[in-house]
């Protein structure tokens, strides 16, 4: 089956917006085809601003999450393909979805998927931390 992740995506952003309160979504900004203002970028994360007040042109697509926005008054295109957004959510209340990893998807490495979260030496790996919003 395809992945569930950009029609979760799409469902909640509109949910967000028809509640009249702003669309966040945090991005895993190391994973490989990630296009986003580096400077903005904190622990590999970002958090973007993606109600129609903040962006031009967004794309919710099967593969990426598209838009235009300025970062510090300069414009760029942002692309972010799907499977690197961790979270949707609205920032007034903090309310929305974290994504885990999905069945079939791109793992990193180091994650509980298989072949996944072992050491060399075959013992569990550290977990990663975990994505908390505070308000």
């Amino acid at each position: 089956m395809t992945s569930s992740r950009p029609y979760l995506l799409r469902a909640l952003h509109e949910w967000v917006l028809e509640n009249e309160m702003t669309p966040y979504v945090v991005v895993d900004a190391s994973l490989p085809g990630v296009d986003v203002p580096r400077d903005f970028v904190s622990n590999g994360q970002i958090v973007l601003n993606i109600s129609p007040g903040a962006v031009r042109a967004l794309n919710i697509g099967n593969e990426t999450l598209e838009f235009n926005a300025r970062f510090g008054g300069v414009p760029m295109q942002v692309f972010i393909p799907v499977e690197a957004v961790l979270a949707i959510y609205a920032k007034e209340n903090g309310q929305g979805m974290v994504f885990g990893a999905e069945p079939g998807g791109n793992l990193p490495p180091d994650s509980d998927g298989p072949g996944g979260g072992k050491s060399k030496g075959g013992e569990p790996a550290s977990k990663r931390p975990a994505l908390k919003v505070v308000k």
